[in-house]
């Protein structure tokens, strides 16, 4: 049985980023592979044991700081999680969660895991508009397509590389170079749509990484995927057309 552990869905999951969870289950079933969706509610405590994938999503400044203090205190949970190999995905407000701390516009700062080297300070205006990001991994460069809307200005410590180059849109800190965060099985970014639907091949990455956890072959069966990657080509060109 895979465990799939979306963590204060209730609150972090600002543009559809449960759809994230329903994708990566559905597309283990498709594959023949039990899985079980046990979400994380806001005053409980994780098991590491029970963990095969977890997925931190995006919320507003008010939701990132009501939840901030519960998950640093699960951040012992989570390390002991990902020492052992268990894939975590962290969206938007998530991968800011992801560093020391966020500070918002006002100058009022919500303070993070640090589970990842990095810092969030929000600038003055909104970085909005659709996306296409160079990523490399599993052994082939993909181009990562979505939609991106936060004011947050992301710095990565200077061991902590990006999860990939920006080809259209602002990225991290709105000089339209890095996106996101990587550092082994923790992956980190700025795009919603939500994500895994328009990158299937991402969602195959964290499945095949949350089968080696389970014990269960990484080698995932072929899927027909060619309205994804259809809906992928309309979404690239969509997005260069916006940047003429």
């Amino acid at each position: 049985m895979l465990r799939i552990v979306p963590v204060y869905p209730e609150l972090l999951s600002i543009y559809a980023d449960r759809g994230n969870v329903r994708v990566l289950a559905q597309r283990a079933r498709w594959r023949g592979i039990d899985v079980e969706v046990t979400p994380l509610a806001l005053g409980e405590d994780l098991d590491p044991a029970r963990a095969d994938a977890i997925l931190i999503g995006g919320g507003q400044d008010r939701d990132q700081a009501l939840v901030a203090d519960a998950l640093i205190a699960q951040t012992p949970a989570l390390r002991s999680a990902i020492a052992d190999g268990v894939p975590l995905l962290a969206v938007c407000g998530g991968f800011q969660l992801l560093g020391h701390r966020y500070v918002d516009q006002s100058g009022a700062e919500t303070p993070g895991t640090g589970l990842v080297d990095l810092e969030t300070v929000a600038g003055r205006h909104r970085l909005i508009g659709n996306v296409v990001v160079d990523v490399a991994l599993g052994g082939a460069t993909h181009q990562m397509v979505g939609f991106e809307n936060h004011a947050g200005r992301t710095t990565l410590g200077s061991d902590v590389k990006a999860l990939g180059r920006v080809r259209v849109g602002r990225g991290n800190n709105g000089d339209g170079f890095a996106e996101g965060c990587r550092v082994d099985r923790v992956i980190g970014t700025y795009v919603h749509g939500p994500l895994l639907p328009k990158n299937p091949w991402l969602a195959d990455q964290i499945l095949a990484w949350a089968c080696e956890h389970r014990g269960l072959s990484a080698v995932l069966d072929p899927l027909d995927d060619r309205l994804e990657m259809a809906a992928v080509t309309t979404a690239i060109e969509v997005a260069r057309a916006q940047q003429r």
